[in-house]
């Protein structure tokens, strides 16, 4: 069995592979710091709900935009699995070239995403991974990863605009059922997930406009990607789990 993590800025999401085949999922925050032991004792206590032995896991693979996490958390695998967990990043075959200008910086996850969305879906393809910070990328037909947009996600958004006004509580981020609010919230809930819909349609139309790739296919993941993709056209596929699925599909090639 092979695990596959990827460290969020919100988030862990963790998943259980059989091959090829996705078992289970599970998340943890990682707004917190943890010890090594803390990591390892949940990944043995999430093994234990499934049914699960630690014999059964054969390997890791992890991509982090978490630097801080890394030493605990591949510490914990090493203590508790002894495994060294694979680590997605330069060296690591990914099978797309990144064409941006300086590879290195590109966020792993970007990348992973990008390998998912072409390996399953083909080329050219249009990424967008709502997180914390929603990004937007584009996979030519021949697998290069050209790069893209990096915005505000929307609950990061909405944090911010309740943070900065006085007078603006935090919301819930719901579909409003009227563009026309006729309270505060019932406003900033139209103005949040409207608005965001809009520059949805309007990043993905300008991508296919610059690339030329105007059949390109879009496919959406993230936490409220669902959400934004039941709302418009521009998004051909959500799916739900297309970062743990380019983790296997990395792990895969290193074999």
């Amino acid at each position: 069995m092979l695990i596959g993590i990827d460290i969020g800025n919100t988030d862990f999401t963790i998943g259980f592979f059989d091959g090829a085949t996705l078992l289970d999922t599970f998340r943890m925050r990682s707004k917190s710091k943890k010890t090594s032991d803390e990591y390892g004792m949940f990944m043995l206590d999430a093994l234990k709900f499934r049914n699960y032995r630690i014999e059964d896991v054969e390997d890791v693979i992890i991509s982090s935009v978490v630097p801080d996490v890394m030493h605990s958390f591949t510490s914990a695998f090493i203590k508790f699995f002894n495994l060294r967990p694979i680590i997605v990043g330069p060296g690591v075959k990914t099978g797309i070239k990144v064409k941006t200008n300086n590879p290195k910086e590109t966020g792993c996850d970007r990348i992973v995403d990008g390998v998912a969305a072409y390996t399953l879906y083909g080329g050219p393809v249009i990424v967008i991974d709502f997180g914390t910070a929603t990004t937007y990328d584009v996979v030519s037909p021949q697998g290069e990863f050209l790069g893209g947009v990096i915005t505000l996600g929307l609950g990061t958004a909405v944090k911010v605009l309740s943070e900065s006004a006085a007078k603006l509580p935090e919301i819930e981020i719901r579909k409003a059922k009227k563009i026309v609010g006729k309270d505060t919230v019932s406003a900033m809930q139209a103005g949040s997930f409207y608005g965001y819909i809009g520059q949805t349609e309007y990043i993905v139309r300008k991508l296919k406009e610059e690339t030329g790739y105007h059949n390109a296919m879009v496919v959406a993941t993230g936490g409220i990607g669902r959400m934004i993709s039941e709302e418009t056209t521009c998004i051909d596929h959500y799916d739900q789990n297309l970062t743990l699925k380019g983790l296997q599909i990395i792990y895969s090639k290193q074999k």
